[in-house]
């Protein structure tokens, strides 16, 4: 952990105790972690949009864990707000229970998905949501090629939590790794966002708010009055 401007930076295995903290000793479902992130996501889309989605077509990329349970939810909420919303997933086959859960809700909700290999051009925004803070080594497989397209796609990219493929506790990319417009993290920022070298992937940094405890907050020493009047603030 480092404290930096009222802001405590956590290693990817302290953003695992304190989300552990929440669940087990709070009692604050993945589910509701997962709603509130989602719902933030689909919030700063809409601003780097320019106020309304409406028509405006938005591309998910959705991995198999629970950051990709994050981006399925954006996906639910864009597609509501007007936007013409499609979800391309990394593996359907394996993807979690309770993002396979969203997945169905987005399904239900009419949102189109594909599997990994869909064209990438064309859209107004892509939201990344392939790989969380616990991701290590180079991406492979369909991750590696959705990063791939994304980057070459000339779309701009929103990246959920951190840029897929960018180490959470370094800050160094591996090959290949999202270059994001814009990153909106959770709860904490993460240490490797202190890395000057990581600014090229991450873009615009924003941190949401998505209802810790404030109990947690404070072991980390983290001041909560930059959520006092917007969830969503922007670092840099």
């Amino acid at each position: 952990m480092i404290n930096r401007g009222g802001l405590a930076y956590l290693t990817s295995e302290e953003m695992g105790d304190a989300d552990q903290e929440a669940i087990v000793g709070y009692g604050i479902s993945v589910l509701s972690l997962m709603e509130n992130a989602g719902s933030a996501t689909a919030n700063l889309a809409r601003l780097l949009l320019g106020a309304s989605v409406t028509k405006r077509k938005v591309g998910v990329l959705a991995g198999k864990g629970n950051n990709g349970g994050d981006g399925l939810v954006a996906a639910r909420h864009l597609h509501n707000w007007g936007a013409d919303v499609r979800v391309m997933l990394s593996d359907r086959e394996t993807i979690s229970q309770i993002p396979s859960e969203q997945l169905k809700a987005v399904e239900r909700a009419g949102v189109p998905v594909h599997d990994a290999g869909e064209t990438l051009a064309g859209f107004d925004l892509l939201i990344d949501s392939l790989l969380g803070y616990n991701s290590k080594g180079n991406p492979r497989g369909p991750v590696r090629s959705m990063i791939l397209n994304a980057n070459t796609s000339g779309v701009p990219i929103l990246a959920v939590d951190i840029p897929s493929g960018l180490d959470a506790t370094a800050g160094e990319p591996n090959d290949p790794c999202v270059i994001a417009k814009a990153t909106i993290t959770m709860g904490f920022p993460k240490t490797g966002f202190l890395n000057p070298s990581c600014r090229k992937y991450v873009g615009q940094l924003y941190l949401a708010d998505v209802s810790l405890p404030l109990e947690v907050y404070r072991k980390y020493s983290q001041s909560t009055e930059f959520f006092e009047k917007e969830s969503v603030v922007r670092i840099w």
